[in-house]
């Protein structure tokens, strides 16, 4: 039996990662994502949540709960902060995705374990996976995109933008580069040959 490969999907603010996983899992592929990962460690519950509250304060907690703007607030304009909050937060993510890589690759039904990481070449994920595949598209429309789905300024998205290697930089890195800058087909056509490149045996 072929081991089930391990696939990164990453790519800059608003390119479209989250299409190119939709489309890889109507093609067979298991999906995680490491910002869902992040949302459910962040719980005060959590040994991961306990160190975050201990890093940032109590006063990032609402209601029993952590609240991912009032972290962003603190931890955006301070630099320190931020890598150290990447120091708790990234490890663990990383370690998930790999303990629902060991639970699913031996199920039958699933053609490709795929893992949508932002962050993938800023942390140096890209060792823990057998491929990675990057989503480029033109700045202009990434920073439409952001404006549009989130309700920011163009200002939040250079400043986050700011925090992220350069896309162009992901993509000479990654080992597949998926165009997004035409139609839904055109994308779904790129992701479909590179998902039955990667699955068959020879890859």
């Amino acid at each position: 039996m072929l081991t089930l490969k391990k696939v990164a999907v990453t790519g800059g603010l608003s390119c479209g990662k989250s299409v190119a996983c939709q489309f890889f899992k109507e093609l067979g592929a298991y999906i995680v994502n490491a910002d869902e990962i992040v949302h459910q460690l962040l719980s005060p519950q959590t040994p991961i949540g306990q160190k975050v509250i201990l890093l940032l304060g109590d006063d990032v907690l609402v209601n029993g709960q952590l609240d991912r703007s009032k972290i962003a607030k603190k931890v955006f304009n301070n630099q320190a902060l931020l890598q150290s909050l990447q120091e708790i937060l990234h490890p663990a993510v990383l370690n998930e995705i790999e303990k629902q890589y060991q639970k699913i690759k031996e199920q039958s039904n699933v053609r490709l374990f795929v893992a949508e990481v932002p962050l993938l070449f800023e942390i140096s994920g890209e060792v823990f996976f057998d491929v990675t595949v990057a989503v480029h598209a033109d700045a202009k429309l990434c920073k439409q995109r952001f404006m549009s789905a989130t309700g920011y300024d163009e200002n939040e998205y250079k400043r986050r933008m700011a925090q992220q290697m350069p896309s162009e930089e992901k993509a000479k890195r990654a080992d597949y580069i998926i165009e997004n800058t035409g139609t839904l087909e055109q994308m779904h056509r790129a992701v479909k040959t590179i998902f039955y490149e990667i699955i068959s045996p020879t890859s």
